[in-house]
């Protein structure tokens, strides 16, 4: 908790001449490291007899170190975390009628990828205070259509990989058997759940390497992993137009250059984590005592990533004077923030379409509530502090409103 005069001294620091944004552009660090490792795989591709190869190498070699990190058999690169979705979800060969419980607050990736393979959403709400979607909720909107569990590592927080794996096979389909679990860990790549690495738990799990995310190969790309070898199969395939498979696909590969640099970020990505953890946690520290914000939760059983730092303000405070939060830390601070996410079918007709008649009132009520303010492992410590200090200052500001 900080005092007055803490807070005053902390408001010294510089007003950021940009705006942070909530999510930075560049969500990682980049150094001369990764530099170096990109002209290296140019310079290699210069040799008329091996170019820029098909899966040439270091693209087995990023392969096999993702995979080893994750703690999984397989992982297959991509360029894109959409593409690995779309996959996953072909490979299930959903039919009309069959169903996934995708949470409702969340980026439409997930949904989309379903409504493009041919099965039918059905919006899971989510825990109010975890994000993640509610084992409970997907317990009650199980059926005999329901083909998979498709839970999002909302904003750096695993799910609760364990109970949404445990309702799968307590209620398996009756063509398929037990539902699999499908993770999206765009933006969860180096968080924990229970002793492993998200990416183990559950039939698969799509990771992104955007330009803002945990770590990232040049802006683009992507990973999917698994223990399942005839899915890894079917995802090498499909990622160069299926003909190994005899599938459907097109081109969704990565470059060796996108390889060469995720070695390096993956050998960093664990200190990235921790100065987001770090930061995290001092920032909650100095917010403590403020009953307005409502700080992340970390269950006991789970290693945060802090991809965004989630609050809630008060349920009087949903909504307008939320929104009022927001504006002023941006327009007095420069501190930018941002409510990720609002339910999917809010906000894309052809989602709310093709679930019409669907609501989650408690996933609506909390993302009234829910904002995210900007956090980066390359932020120093007394930016930090300038970042607790004015998230208290609006708060006192429109305790007066």
């Amino acid at each position: 908790m900080m005092t007055d005069q803490e807070i005053t001294q902390a408001l010294t620091f510089p007003k950021p001449t940009t705006v942070w944004k909530a999510e930075p552009l560049l969500g990682s660090i980049y150094g001369e490291e990764e530099v170096e490792a990109a002209v290296a795989a140019i310079r290699e591709a210069m040799d008329i007899h091996k170019g820029f190869g098909f899966s040439a190498p270091p693209i087995p070699d990023f392969e096999q170190a993702f995979a080893d990190y994750c703690g999984c058999r397989y992982a297959v690169a991509i360029n894109s975390a959409g593409p690995g979705l779309d996959m996953v979800m072909r490979w299930l060969k959903l039919q009309p009628g069959d169903e996934v419980i995708v949470p409702s607050v969340n980026y439409p990736a997930a949904a989309l990828a379903v409504y493009g393979a041919g099965g039918q959403v059905v919006w899971g709400e989510i825990d109010p205070r975890t994000f993640q979607l509610d084992p409970a909720d997907v317990a009650a909107k199980i059926t005999p259509r329901t083909r998979a569990i498709f839970p999002v590592h909302m904003n750096g927080l695993s799910a609760p990989m364990d109970e949404l794996i445990e309702i799968g096979q307590r209620h398996p389909h009756p063509v398929h058997g037990p539902i699999p679990v499908i993770g999206d860990a765009a933006r969860a790549c180096g968080g924990g759940y229970k002793g492993t690495r998200i990416g183990k738990k559950g039939l698969a799990t799509v990771f992104s390497f955007h330009t803002m995310k945990n770590m990232t190969t040049l802006g683009e790309g992507g990973m999917v992993t698994t223990d399942n070898e005839e899915l890894a199969t079917y995802c090498r395939s499909v990622r160069m137009y299926g003909g190994g498979v005899d599938a459907w696909g097109t081109s969704n590969v990565m470059t060796k250059v996108q390889a060469a640099v995720g070695l390096v970020q993956l050998r960093k990505l664990d200190s990235f984590i921790g100065a987001r953890r770090r930061l995290a946690k001092a920032r909650t520290a100095m917010l403590a005592g403020v009953p307005e914000i409502i700080t992340p939760h970390e269950p006991a059983d789970c290693e945060h990533s802090y991809y965004l730092y989630t609050c809630l303000v008060p349920e009087a405070w949903a909504g307008a004077r939320r929104d009022r939060l927001m504006q002023m830390l941006q327009d007095d601070f420069a501190i930018g923030s941002v409510i990720a996410n609002r339910p999917v079918y809010l906000g894309r007709k052809m989602l709310a379409e093709h679930t019409k008649g669907q609501r989650c009132p408690i996933s609506e009520a909390v993302t009234e509530r829910l904002f995210c303010v900007s956090l980066h492992p390359a932020m120093s410590n007394e930016l930090n502090r300038y970042i607790a200090a004015a998230m208290i200052r609006c708060v006192e500001r429109l305790r007066q409103a």
